[in-house]
């Protein structure tokens, strides 16, 4: 091959991946502020219009560079691999010891935008001397999206469970690195011999932080979670982390505490058997959420109990909870259950696809801190759910604290009350949480059984349950909205109310 070919195929190969890594940067610095912040929507989106506009900069900057692009290029390589390789590292080290976390955030974010935005104007100046100024645009640009298509797949696919968000960026910082030392062989007759050099001191930096990433990982973790991290783990879908305290355990979800085994059984006996009694039978169950089996160890406490269905997004998490020898003990090895099934899907879809009735429906998600979790609690879905209940069944759901989030609690008993005849809502004491609401929704009169109450309980009892449905005037109900798909005024009042307490 001609080395003029050569260097053609080799120049647009260099846009392919600098397309690939400039793309992986930008979605690791979302994530990573998802993680942090919550709120994933906004910040996500003030993450891209930040990278955006800082591209938009950095191509305006790069008018200014007259001489020795090449030069300028591999320099410019060389600064993205080990700025947007470190860039996890950074914004991870940042928020573990710097209070105003967000600021650094942003810094970084326009940063690693602008540099990214100089890099397409200079390889199309390189390439002019071997195209047309159409067909140079057009196979840059080409080469360019495909790029970006292609990270935007192996990102939340391969790069993000198989070497998490630390080692990724390390990953693309290389390929960076890579380019330059590509664009310098290609052209070493035009260069100085230190620039030779330059690339192979990036490559060892890079190289140093492969190495020392778990010690690294173990310093963050020891300053993010007090306790001794016993599993940590990036899926698909959100970070996992389970620390152990002796025979303490807590399970962080992106950095949240969802239990902690000194005090889970009052949210999982408040959550699942006010439900339970409340209902004539409980043949079937169907429980969304709940990966750590907690709420399916409740259910099962009842000998009537026929089929029980889990449906949680994340199969890492069941997973986990149903092979950890540790962690199984928590929830009674409730996943080995022959009752039990579980199946790894949206639960909308699955109640979309599904035919059958369930006499008791359990919700155990998340807190609904971005739009992928308050769609699954609008109005449309508490819908679907109710058209899922047996003759006489009975759903409740987790709704939030109605002492920290009070507006975000009777948004949901009263997005609810939309679509049942009967809701009773209710609290308890939490004290890793504080207090904990629960709406309980039926088509019939509300009664509860006592008598049908689990013997083995810790926490609830029948004097208990009234005591529960009497809230004080701070926690009395306030006017809010209905929460909706087209409108979430959840979210807001979600994010408002903690905002209120903790910043």
């Amino acid at each position: 091959m001609k080395p003029h070919k050569t260097k053609e195929i080799a120049l647009l190969f260099s846009t392919f991946l600098i397309a690939i890594s400039g793309l992986i940067y930008e979605l690791l610095e979302g994530t990573v502020s998802s993680y942090f912040l919550g709120d994933s929507i906004f910040h996500f989106s003030l993450v891209i219009g930040l990278f955006m506009s800082a591209m938009g900069i950095g191509s305006w900057l790069s008018r200014f560079v007259e001489k020795e692009l090449i030069k300028v290029f591999i320099y410019l390589q060389l600064s993205i691999a080990v700025i947007g390789g470190y860039s996890a590292v950074m914004l991870f080290y940042a928020f573990a010891v710097i209070d105003n976390y967000e600021p650094f955030l942003y810094l970084s974010t326009i940063s690693i935008g602008a540099m990214l935005g100089v890099e397409i104007p200079l390889i199309i100046r390189i390439l002019k001397d071997y195209f047309s100024l159409k067909t140079n645009v057009s196979n840059v640009f080409t080469m360019d999206y495909i790029g970006a298509l292609i990270a935007s797949l192996l990102f939340p696919m391969v790069f993000l469970p198989q070497l998490g968000l630390l080692q990724t960026g390390l990953f693309f910082g290389t390929l960076n690195a890579f380019v330059a030392l590509m664009s310098w062989y290609l052209f070493r007759s035009e260069l100085p011999r230190r620039t030779l050099f330059y690339i192979v001191g990036v490559l060892l930096i890079l190289g140093a932080g492969f190495y020392k990433i778990g010690a690294y990982s173990a310093f963050i973790e020891h300053r993010l979670y007090k306790d001794d991290i016993i599993h940590s783990e990036a899926t698909p879908y959100q970070s996992m982390v389970v620390t152990r305290n002796g025979e303490r355990f807590r399970l962080y979800i992106n950095g949240a505490l969802q239990f902690d085994t000194l005090d889970e059984y009052r949210y999982h006996e408040a959550l699942v058997h006010p439900a339970m009694i409340a209902t004539a039978k409980h043949e079937k169950v169907l429980i969304i959420g709940g990966g750590d089996g907690m709420a399916l160890r409740e259910v099962l406490k009842y000998s009537d109990v026929q089929a029980v269905t889990l449906v949680d997004l994340d199969s890492k998490i069941t997973e986990l909870f149903k092979k950890s020898p540790l962690l199984k003990r928590l929830n009674n090895s409730s996943f080995s259950d022959p009752r039990a099934q579980v199946i790894n899907q949206d639960a909308w879809k699955f109640l979309e696809n599904s035919q059958i009735l369930y006499d008791v429906i359990i919700i155990d998600l998340p807190d609904p801190n971005n739009i992928s979790l308050s769609r699954l609690y609008s109005k449309k879905f508490y819908t679907l759910v109710h058209q899922h209940l047996s003759f006489g069944g009975a759903m409740v759901a987790q709704s939030t604290s109605p002492m920290y989030a009070r507006k975000a609690f009777y948004s949901i008993v009263k997005t609810i009350q939309s679509t049942a005849k009967n809701t009773l809502a209710y609290h308890v004491y939490v004290p890793s949480f504080g207090e904990w609401g629960f709406t309980l929704a039926m088509n019939h009169a509300i009664h509860f059984q006592t008598d049908k109450l689990a013997k083995d309980l810790r926490y609830l009892t029948p004097i208990q349950l009234q005591a529960m449905q009497i809230f004080p005037p701070d926690m009395s109900r306030v006017d809010v909205k209905i929460n909706t798909l087209l409108y979430h005024p959840l979210m807001q009042y979600y994010n408002d109310g903690w905002d209120y307490w903790y910043e």
